[in-house]
């Protein structure tokens, strides 16, 4: 949650509470009319900045991207990705993340498996 998120949401809360109270104080006896519109106004105001606060930051989220950055530890090599069906070459363009793990589609056969590590020993 970003900081203009939270202060517009606290100011929200601030003139929805006020809202209430004017509109609660314009029903007791000694009340006037006239707090009650001003009750309405200040609610409505509260709805409106809590509605852009969130419809602002959905919209961000539906347009943002995840990049994954691997550190490889020292000198690697890289022996050249085959396709365990056809044998196909696979490049770093065939290989995406699904739901956390790689997962390798070859351009060939159109085979998807997920890419696992065999042990080193």
């Amino acid at each position: 949650m970003s900081a203009g998120k939270i202060i517009i949401t606290i100011v929200a809360a601030i003139l929805i509470v006020f809202g209430v109270l004017m509109v609660l104080g314009a029903t007791s006896p000694n009340g006037q009319v006239g707090w009650l519109l001003i009750g309405i106004i200040l609610i409505g105001i509260g709805l409106v900045l809590v509605f852009f606060a969130f419809r602002r930051s959905a919209q961000a989220a539906n347009g943002s991207n995840v990049t994954l950055k691997v550190d490889l530890p020292a000198n690697v090599a890289m022996d050249t990705l085959k396709c365990k069906s056809c044998g196909g070459t696979l490049g770093p363009e065939n290989i995406s993340m699904v739901a956390g793990a790689p997962v390798v589609t070859c351009p060939y056969c159109h085979t998807t498996y997920q890419l696992t590590e065999e042990p080193k020993w």
